[in-house]
């Protein structure tokens, strides 16, 4: 049973507890405000796959997985205030789709000893499980989509960027700023001109963004938006004629959501991804027998397939395997939130793992330690075909730069074990 719980209705909350010996896995999703069209989708598919879970296999290892949702409207308080209303019931694993949600709750993970899983998104040094035990962003994270980016934009001009000029478009936010410092230090290694440009959220005002771009025609552009934005500055591009092939979104700029509005305009417009598109997978008849033709699609289903609900999906995916070697580590179908944290740092989905589940060379290998919660970092390139409406993978995986982002994440990690009086704990 899925309970929609609003940040404030904790009377409600009550009367959904789940069962003491179910798998709780809260959903704070967002399905209002102006990020309500991205955040639904992403709900759905990490819904869906628990339900097809709980109606196929009985659940996980024979135990049922709830999965409580609560709004938080991509509100930081709110998101925080859903946490604290569900900590309490049992919960294993949180994944706030949110950076904002996430910088708050990480060092209260800490102290609660909750799990947080931020796949592609938060904070991009907590791939530093020595600092960070309780949190994890496998398969990449922000400084690895900027890394990649680059890697593929070197492979398009015969490995030299020297001169080139390249505009950074980014919702300005701590999302947003997340990649800079790493594309400031990839500008330096590779001679190519970085121009950092901030669009104040929600996004829909980029006139003078788009003029400058107009006006100096960078070689590149590089987008980290969300939402609206998103539709907002491919429209915007394709109103200026900015190359579209030349124009690439983080995974979070790479939905049908961003490229529709713009129509034929958007018409090969890249970007990054670290999951499969469309649903050209076995899971996804799985899913069409067990939850979509008995009626118990989250919202019915309509979102099925769309490269969002496609990436929530897969996040659930991602929990669901570290609960299952939870669960073999442990002995036990009833797992605690150390044991899912366990379970975590000896997760390796190996390719044959993904074509079990029905999902083959959907996402790149991940394998994690004490040491890494972020896995490889590795992600690939998707261009829409406005014809046909639909994405198509361009590239194979690409490895990100560790040369460049090791000593990144380091320092960076470092630092806030500092300004958090953290003393890194020992992997071995």
């Amino acid at each position: 049973m899925k309970t929609k719980l609003t940040a404030f209705a904790l009377a409600g909350l009550m009367t959904a507890a789940p069962a003491m010996a179910d798998l709780v896995v809260p959903n704070l999703s967002y399905r209002t405000g102006p990020y309500g069209a991205n955040g639904t989708q992403y709900a759905d598919g990490f819904n869906d796959y628990f339900t097809l879970l709980n109606e196929r296999d009985g659940g996980i290892g024979g135990e049922t997985i709830q999965v409580p949702e609560c709004e938080t409207a991509y509100n930081t308080e709110k998101g925080v205030e859903c946490y604290e209303s569900t900590k309490d019931t049992g919960a294993l694993v949180y994944n706030p789709l949110s950076t904002g949600i996430t910088y708050q709750l990480i060092p209260k993970v800490g102290v609660d000893k909750k799990v947080l899983y931020t796949p592609g998104y938060g904070r991009t040094s907590a791939k530093n499980g020595k600092v960070f035990e309780w949190v994890f962003n496998a398969p990449a994270n922000y400084w690895d989509g900027a890394s990649v980016a680059i890697k593929y934009l070197l492979d398009q001009n015969g490995g030299d960027l020297s001169g080139k000029k390249i505009a950074l478009v980014y919702h300005n936010s701590a999302y947003g700023k997340e990649p800079i410092r790493t594309l400031q230090d990839l500008s330096e290694k590779h001679g190519f001109e970085l121009t950092e440009m901030p669009v104040e959220a929600p996004g829909q005002e980029q006139k003078s963004q788009w003029l400058q771009i107009r006006r100096d025609k960078p070689d590149y552009v590089i987008m980290y938006g969300w939402g609206v934005m998103n539709q907002v500055a491919i429209q915007e591009a394709a109103n200026i004629r900015f190359p579209m092939e030349n124009f690439i979104g983080i995974w979070w700029a790479g939905s049908e959501i961003d490229v529709g509005p713009a129509g034929a305009g958007a018409d090969g417009y890249k970007s990054l991804t670290f999951n499969g598109v469309g649903m050209d997978y076995p899971l996804y008849d799985e899913l069409k027998t067990h939850v979509i033709d008995t009626g118990k699609a989250s919202q019915g289903g309509e979102h099925v397939g769309s490269a969002v609900y496609s990436r929530g999906m897969y996040a659930a995916v991602v929990i669901a395997e570290a609960i299952r070697k939870a669960q073999e580590i442990a002995g036990s179908s009833q797992i605690t939130p150390e044991q899912l944290r366990e379970g975590f740092e000896n997760l390796d989905i190996t390719p044959e793992r993904l074509e079990e589940i029905g999902l083959p060379d959907f996402g790149p290998e991940i394998a994690l330690s004490c040491e890494n919660h972020g896995g490889s970092g590795m992600a690939r390139l998707q261009q829409w075909d406005a014809s046909a409406g639909q994405w198509n993978l361009i590239t194979d995986f690409i490895e990100p730069d560790q040369e460049i982002l090791a000593p990144l994440i380091e320092e960076d990690s470092m630092n806030y074990a500092e300004e958090a009086g953290i003393t890194p704990r020992e992997c071995n």
